[in-house]
């Protein structure tokens, strides 16, 4: 049975995950032919390339492509407790894929919830 995981790479990120202040992931284009409500995934951080830690085993609640500048507040925070608005999430973005990143941009909510060991 082929197994998904969703992989952060921000140190940071851990924590938040851990803490249930991180309950979603924006993804840059649409991940929505690889990503499904109902689907059961491992959530892991660490380096990329490099070893990762399995935080906890989630399933996807809601997965929704749109346009960057069409999240709202309250989903943007979901991802990152630190950000509110497009702009800010367009520069984060931009950081993490190494890329200029617009509010026109596609991006893939992925909304997750822990399950209980």
């Amino acid at each position: 049975m082929p197994s998904y995981a969703l992989n952060f790479y921000n140190p940071t990120v851990g924590d938040q995950l851990r803490s249930g202040r991180k309950t979603a992931t924006i993804r840059l284009g649409d991940k929505s032919p690889k990503y499904k409500k109902g689907m059961i995934v491992t959530v892991l951080a660490g380096a990329r390339y490099g070893v990762r830690d399995r935080v906890f085993d989630a399933v996807i609640d809601k997965v929704e492509v749109k346009r960057l500048g069409d999240l709202s507040p309250r989903e943007i925070e979901h991802d990152n407790p630190e950000i509110r608005r497009a702009d800010e999430l367009a520069r984060f973005l931009g950081q993490l894929y190494n890329r200029d990143v617009t509010e026109d941009d596609i991006v893939t909510l992925i909304r997750f919830s822990q399950i209980a060991d």
